[in-house]
């Protein structure tokens, strides 16, 4: 058996945001070009989506699982301004290469493969670099769950990268999501039956069930310089939210551009859920963080 994480997320984003844009009059509001770009010997495959005057791009870097681009999040995000670039995954869809995951017997979260993804992630941030009307235009990452180790990783190796936004992204390591998620076991009335404090030692002590090199993002973040922003769901039974936001305060004390919103009553599928004030204020944060770095001047690398 292999380590099947957060395939929950992965599996509901594709059903959500892989559909056809039912937009059919989006021509008015912003154009839709298919690409290809290179990354690590293989062709990887999506869409720009860019409004006429975009004051932003993201990337949308794929929670776990077999996720193709997600189209109707591109749509509403290019609706508001925000110029974006959604790929098929590695192996999956028109993209090429190996995908690697449960479904097909191998470890999502091995370093390997989530450094891998990484550079993805950055090749196609390269790509709509290229695409973006002139250098003024602030390029940011943003993901869902597995993306919490991705996104550091890419950020780091890409100083074009000028902000990140993570849905549900644990700020712990592989190993130690793995015993959260062997803890709750996919059960929904999970913390009606426990405390943080029973989290907290299970997470310190439990044994690893499996032997392979954690990821921790921490070796990422505290050399980024970049603003961060975390969405959480307070029910999650399946990324450590409490650790994670620990963690993100420490940070912040020193001196990290990191911020992060709970939202009590909602679970891991913080991006995908019926409530649109995660989505919401992930839109408003990169409006304001858009604002702010045009009116202080755009200074360009940050890191």
């Amino acid at each position: 058996m292999k380590p099947c994480l957060l395939i929950v997320l992965s599996c509901l984003s594709v059903k959500l945001f892989s559909q056809t844009s039912s937009n059919a009059n989006h021509q008015s509001v912003y154009t839709i070009e298919n690409v290809q770009f290179k990354s690590m010997g293989v062709s990887l495959a999506g869409a720009i989506f860019m409004p006429k005057h975009p004051h932003a791009a993201v990337i949308l870097v794929h929670g776990s699982g077999q996720e193709r681009r997600m189209v109707n999040l591109a749509s509403n995000l290019a609706r508001n301004g925000i110029a974006v670039l959604t790929y098929d995954k590695r192996g999956v869809g028109e993209s090429g290469g190996v995908y690697a995951g449960p479904e097909v017997g191998t470890n999502n979260v091995d370093s390997a493969n989530l450094n891998l993804l990484a550079l993805d992630a950055s090749a196609a941030a390269q790509t709509l670099l290229l695409h973006l009307p002139g250098k003024k235009v602030l390029l940011g990452l943003v993901g869902f769950s597995q993306a919490g180790w991705v996104i550091p990783i890419a950020a780091e190796k890409n100083s074009e990268v000028r902000f990140m936004i993570l849905f549900s992204g644990p700020v712990a390591t592989t190993l130690e999501q793995l015993r959260f998620q062997f803890y709750t076991n996919g059960k929904t009335s999970f913390w009606e039956t426990h405390s943080e404090a029973d989290v907290r030692e299970h997470i310190k002590n439990d044994p690893d069930r499996y032997q392979f090199t954690a990821t921790d993002p921490l070796n990422s973040l505290i050399r980024l310089k970049i603003p961060g922003l975390w969405l959480y769901g307070g029910k999650d039974i399946q990324a450590p939210v409490g650790l994670s936001i620990e963690r993100i305060d420490k940070l912040k004390a020193q001196g990290k551009p990191f911020e992060y919103h709970l939202f009590p009553m909602l679970g891991h599928n913080t991006a995908f859920s019926k409530s649109q004030e995660p989505y919401n204020a992930a839109l408003q944060w990169i409006k304001d963080i858009s604002h702010c770095s045009k009116k202080n001047g755009y200074k360009g690398k940050s890191k």
